[in-house]
């Protein structure tokens, strides 16, 4: 066995991870891995709370004042060498798993880090604002915390999506230009789209290769993709995650236009309006009050506030149409995933996104949809009704579990 950290080190939050990993060159399946104990710091730069739980689903809370990502990496590793609170799985750690948001173009599979890498991945930082420069420091806190013999692994979002064929991927700019600034759709959320398509293919066991999926991947950051026998061949975000549905705090796609003219009447400059677009906009930015949606269902239904309803409608009429589209590059699907923090816990948002879509074969069941939630890391639930022709089901996005997989898979293949 191989016991791996998994560290997924994001602008607020922090998750962390210890499995232990069997089964050596050939790809793992769900009774070869083991998640032995995983925590959750969330508030980081200000009070936040760490969540821990062990495999016997005991649960231990604490609070601290995180000031930003390199303090939340020392929180746990503070707590991963408390024997008390982690039962030692500190030195017994032999690798590392980093998930890494952008891998640009040089980066189609999970690697491990050496200067280079980490070199390249720090290139890509204003690609990715939000989460690249965390993941950086992530890697270099944990470098001078475990030591740099330990191996370590960075496993891309990006790379689920590079299967996305050349006329999916390519804007349409001069071609010579784009090709000489990397200037692409990149696409992202891929180590949860994949988590979503095996967890899928687990409840039905439908080989992902005869499968026709669209995932729906619904947090504070929000992404589709199309997967077409087990591939990826499109997905709503673009160059960066800023591209394509209405997120927790970004604006998801806008008319380029409005950049310039932001610039040029409104006295702001480019930093200013990527920080509208990426931290002041979605949600919070159309309801005025929260990036929550349960904040926002809660003020729509219990206060009236038309600002959080039209911040909900918007956001699922975004859905649809990417759905509408979705359905027509499939020719059809034989099923939609639901997951993400939004697509798990909200059965009012699934339904939101599935009415009206009777026209296409959806159908869901209303009592299934509702009692599907509080699923476990990987779980799956049917929501359809048994006379949809496209299913419906909600997987909880088990992200850890896969980036283990593949930090595995890159050690296996250094020893070969």
């Amino acid at each position: 066995m191989v016991k791996i950290l998994v560290v997924n080190c994001g602008s607020s939050s922090l998750k962390f991870s210890v499995h232990d990993m069997v089964g050596a060159k050939q790809k793992l399946k769900p009774c070869d891995r083991k998640k032995m104990f995983h925590g959750k710091i969330t508030g980081v730069g200000g009070e936040a709370q760490c969540v821990l739980m062990d495999d016997q689903g005991l649960t231990r809370t604490f609070f601290r004042a995180i000031a930003d990502s390199r303090v939340a990496i020392q929180w746990m590793c503070d707590l991963l060498q408390d024997s008390e609170q982690s039962y030692g799985y500190w030195e017994s750690i032999e690798a590392v798993g980093h998930r890494v948001v952008h891998g640009g173009e040089a980066f189609t599979q999970a690697v491990c880090i050496d200067d280079d890498v980490l070199y390249q991945i720090e290139q890509l930082n204003d690609l990715a604002p939000l989460h690249n420069p965390c993941c950086v420091a992530g890697i270099r806190s944990l470098q001078q915390a475990l030591g740099e013999t330990m191996p370590m692994v960075a496993v891309f979002d990006t790379a689920f999506h590079a299967t996305i064929p050349e006329h999916a991927r390519t804007y349409a700019l001069p071609l010579e230009f784009a090709k000489k600034t990397g200037i692409r759709r990149y696409g992202f959320h891929g180590i949860a789209h994949a988590s979503l398509a095996e967890g899928y293919a687990r409840l039905t066991d439908q080989p992902l290769q005869l499968s026709r999926l669209i995932t729906l991947q619904l947090g504070n950051g929000c992404s589709m993709a199309v997967i077409a026998q087990g591939h990826s061949v499109e997905t709503s975000m673009g160059f960066t995650p800023l591209e394509g549905l209405v997120m927790g705090t970004r604006s998801g796609g806008v008319d380029p236009a409005v950049v310039g003219h932001l610039m040029k009447h409104h006295a702001m400059n480019l930093a200013e309006v990527e920080h509208l677009l990426n931290e002041q906009s979605g949600l919070l930015g159309i309801s005025g009050r929260s990036s929550d949606m349960q904040v926002l269902l809660k003020a729509a239904n219990e206060e009236h506030d038309t600002r959080a309803q039209l911040a909900i409608e918007i956001f699922c009429y975004r859905i649809q149409q990417y759905l509408g589209a979705y359905l027509a590059v499939l020719h059809g699907a034989d099923a939609i995933v639901f997951g993400g923090g939004i697509g798990e816990h909200s059965p009012e948002i699934r339904a939101k996104v599935c009415v009206g879509m009777e026209w296409c074969g959806l159908h869901i069941d209303s009592v299934r949809n509702e009692h599907a939630i509080n699923l476990r890391p990987g779980g799956a639930a049917k929501i359809s009704g048994d006379e949809s022709s496209i299913a419906a089901y909600v997987v909880a996005t088990d992200e850890e579990t896969l980036i283990a997989q593949e930090t595995h898979r890159c050690l296996e293949q250094l020893k070969a």
